[in-house]
């Protein structure tokens, strides 16, 4: 009785909620309905409903887990994104506080949006224009020529793929992922600058004394999110940066996925493998999300 009259008395908000829900209906759960092909012999002639039950119901599942790729790809794909994760997030709150630092504020904005552009730009291009100058004849090999004596084959040896993906990613997303950090500092009152000032606080101990303590629950929600997302890495990137000779380690779950699914037409085995990734990925945001809560008493729920 009482949530009817909360709707009756808010039904205002309903409706303004209700294109958002309708999205995320058809956008994010009805499509789950399409998880039933992992289970099954899918033929497209057939549809969904209509194709026979896998024998046994886990068959697909198992046929991943005994191919020779299954352990090589698990791990590619782990090493990198927690290689991610460790050389891309603390960079965005470090770019964050320095630019908060500025005075100025066209300067700050200008540099802001410098920043965030990169993010806008498509893999394809970025991916271009790492194969123009990392070529060996390229701007970045003439410098590494100069100093060491020979150009290095960059985009096609393994030993610099993960770096190449690491360093490229960080330019891209840097300014984008900053702007929750930006956000999160001009919301700190100006009174606790004003009264470290006058205590004679420098601009380090502000920064160690307010700023990161106050962004400290953003900075974990963000964390805990990274780290729910560990076994997802776009596939375009990865795919536009493989090479013959790099694929030891640049073949991960969502490059082998739109392998074996798109390419190859294995429906029923490559929709297996996305599940699996993403059961995973729900058992690391829960274990991070009960770390998160257990040590700092902050978490997404």
């Amino acid at each position: 009785m009482k949530f009817k009259k909360a709707i009756v008395h808010n039904w205002r908000l309903y409706v303004l909620m209700l294109p958002a829900l309708i999205w995320l209906i058809i956008f994010a759960y009805y499509p789950m309905y399409g998880l039933l092909i992992s289970f099954k012999d899918y033929k497209g002639a057939l549809g969904i409903m209509g194709s026979p039950w896998a024998k046994p119901i886990w068959k697909h599942f198992a046929e991943f887990f005994t191919t020779s790729i299954a352990g090589n790809v698990i791990r590619n794909t782990l090493v990198l994104s927690f290689l991610t994760i460790l050389f891309s997030f603390p960079i965005p709150i470090v770019f964050a506080i320095l630019l908060n630092q500025l005075n100025g504020k066209r300067k700050r904005k200008l540099i802001q949006t410098v920043s965030y552009a990169p993010y806008f730009i498509s893999n394809v291009v970025v991916v271009s224009i790492l194969n123009v100058i990392c070529a060996p004849s390229g701007f970045v090999n003439t410098i590494i020529k100069g100093i060491i004596g020979r150009p290095l084959l960059l985009m096609s040896s393994a030993e610099y793929f993960r770096t190449m993906y690491i360093v490229s990613n960080i330019w891209q997303t840097m300014g984008f992922s900053a702007i929750v950090y930006i956000a999160a500092l001009t919301g700190i009152s100006p009174d606790y600058y004003e009264a470290a000032i006058m205590d004679g606080a420098t601009k380090l101990q502000r920064i160690r004394h307010i700023d990161l303590p106050l962004i400290m629950p953003t900075i974990i929600i963000m964390l805990v999110l990274a780290l729910g997302n560990v076994m997802t890495i776009g596939y375009e990137k990865v795919y536009l940066m493989q090479a013959g000779t790099n694929t030891q380690v640049s073949e991960i779950i969502s490059t082998y996925v739109y392998k074996v699914g798109l390419q190859n037409a294995q429906y029923s085995f490559a929709t297996a493998v996305g599940l699996f990734n993403s059961v995973v990925n729900f058992l690391i945001l829960m274990a991070a999300n009960v770390v998160a809560k257990k040590t700092s008493d902050i978490s997404i729920f």
